[in-house]
C-alpha cells in the first residue's frame, strides 16, 4: 500500500500552488478523505472542529470563502484518481465496481460535510470580525464625542478609522422620526453617499443616542461643506424612511479632538434652538444660530425680560398665546401688518386691534424703532423657553 501521509502532503501543496494559497489551509482534511474511503465511516466531530477552525483561520488571512471551497475542490479532485492505490481492494486485488461507488458516495459525502463546517467557520469569524469592529466603533465615538477620553489613545485610535484628528473637522447630527442605531441601514448607505459625493476624506458614520453623527475632515470651504453633507444625510434619511420627518444640524469646523466635541455641541445647540424655535428649514447650521446661543448662555436674565415685558399680555382676554403670536409673526414679515394678517388669516384692521392691544398692555409698540428690539428679544426669549406654558 502506498505511503498516503506522502501523497497526500503532495497534492495539497500542488492544490495550493494552483491557488497561491498556504497547504497548511488543508491541514488534516485530505489524510481524512483517505481514512473516509477506507472505512466508509463520517468525518468525526473532531474532524468537523478542524474544518471549522480552518475556515476561521482563513477568514482571519483575509481569504475568501470562494476561494476556499475552490481549494478543497481542487484538492478533493487531485485526491480522487490516486484513491484506488491508496485504498486497494481484497488482498490487493483492484476494486470493483460497488466498492469504487460506495467509496466515492462516502469520500463526496465527506467533502461536503467538511465544506459545510468549513463554511460554518468562516461565517462566524467573520461575524466576530464585524462586533468587535461595531464594538470599536461605538466606543471610540463615545470617547471622542465626550471629550473625557486620553487625547493621544483618540489620536491613535481615529487613525484606524481614517481620521486625522489634528485636522479640523466639523459634525452633523440628523434627527429622524423613530430610532437611529448601529444596525440600521442608514449608517452604511450615508457613508456610502458621501464618499461618492466627496471624495476620500476622513469620515465617521455613527448612531449615537438615536441620531445619526456624521464627523467629516472639514475642507477648505468649510461651512460649504457641512452644508452639502447635511444634504447629503437627509437626502438618504429621507429615501430610507420614506419621507418622514427629520432635520440635520451642523456644528462649525473646529482643530483637534476637543475642536470634535466642540462642533458635535454645536450641532446638539442648534438642533435644540430650531426645535424651539420652530425654524421650518430641515438643515440649520449652528454659525445662523450664534445670537440664540448668547440668549440662553443667561438663561435667568432672558426668562426675567420676557416676564417684565411680555407678562402683562397675561391679563389679555384669551391669554398672551394670541397676542404673542402676532408679534412673531409681525416681526418675521418685517414689520408689515398685511402681510401679517395673510399668514395669520386674519383682517388687517384685527393685526392693527392686536398690535395696539400690545402697546396698551406693554407699555411698548412694535412699530417703534426703540422699542422694536427690546419686543423683538423678548419674543424671541419667549419661544426659546416656551412661553407662556399654556400656549
Amino acid at each position: 500500500m502506498a505511503d498516503s501521509g506522502v501523497w497526500t502532503a503532495e497534492i495539497g501543496a500542488a492544490a495550493a500552488r494552483d491557488h497561491d494559497l498556504p497547504p497548511g489551509l488543508l491541514d488534516g482534511y485530505l489524510d481524512a478523505l483517505v481514512v473516509v474511503a477506507r472505512t466508509g465511516h463520517r468525518l468525526s466531530r473532531a474532524q468537523e472542529d478542524e474544518c471549522r477552525r480552518l475556515g476561521a483561520q482563513a477568514a482571519e488571512a483575509g481569504v475568501t470563502l470562494p476561494a476556499m471551497v475552490d481549494l478543497y475542490m481542487t484538492a478533493s479532485g487531485r485526491l480522487w484518481p490516486r484513491l484506488p492505490d491508496l485504498v486497494p481492494g481484497p488482498q490487493g486485488t483492484p476494486m470493483r465496481a460497488g466498492a469504487l461507488v460506495a467509496m466515492g458516495e462516502a469520500v463526496w459525502r465527506a467533502a461536503d460535510t467538511a465544506l459545510a463546517a468549513l463554511a460554518t467557520g468562516h461565517l462566524q469569524s467573520q461575524q466576530q470580525t464585524v462586533r468587535r469592529e461595531e464594538a470599536f466603533r461605538r466606543e471610540f465615538v463615545d470617547d471622542l464625542l465626550s471629550g473625557r477620553s486620553a487625547v493621544g489613545s483618540l489620536v491613535e485610535r481615529a487613525q484606524r478609522l481614517g481620521l486625522t484628528l489634528s485636522a479640523p473637522h466639523l459634525v452633523t447630527i440628523t434627527e429622524v422620526e423613530g430610532h437611529v442605531d448601529a444596525g440600521t441601514r442608514g449608517v452604511a448607505a450615508v457613508e456610502e453617499a458621501v464618499r461618492a459625493r466627496m471624495g476620500a476624506r476622513g469620515l465617521l458614520v455613527a448612531a449615537k443616542d438615536g441620531r445619526l453623527v456624521c464627523v467629516l475632515s472639514a475642507g477648505p470651504r468649510g461651512a460649504a461643506d457641512g452644508r452639502l453633507l447635511a444634504e447629503i444625510a437627509g437626502s438618504v434619511v429621507d429615501g430610507l424612511t420614506r419621507g418622514a420627518a427629520w432635520r440635520t444640524a451642523v456644528g462649525r469646523p473646529h482643530a483637534g479632538p476637543q475642536g470634535v466635541v466642540l462642533s458635535y455641541r454645536e450641532a446638539q445647540e442648534a438642533l435644540d434652538v430650531g426645535g424651539r424655535l420652530g425654524l421650518p428649514g430641515r438643515v440649520v447650521e449652528a454659525r445662523d444660530l450664534l445670537v440664540y446661543r448668547v440668549l440662553l448662555r443667561d438663561e435667568e436674565a432672558i426668562a426675567d425680560l420676557v416676564e417684565t415685558v411680555l407678562g402683562p399680555l397675561a391679563a389679555a382676554r384669551g391669554g398672551a398665546g394670541p397676542l404673542l403670536e402676532t408679534l412673531e409673526t409681525y416681526f418675521a414679515t418685517g414689520g408689515n401688518a398685511a402681510d401679517t394678517a395673510r399668514r395669520l388669516h386674519l383682517s388687517v384692521r384685527a393685526v392693527t386691534y392686536r398690535l395696539d392691544r400690545v402697546r396698551q398692555l406693554t407699555g411698548r409698540s412694535a412699530a417703534d424703532p426703540t422699542q422694536h428690539l427690546t419686543l423683538l428679544v423678548a419674543v424671541t426669549g419667549a419661544r426659546l423657553l416656551a412661553w407662556p406654558g399654556d400656549r
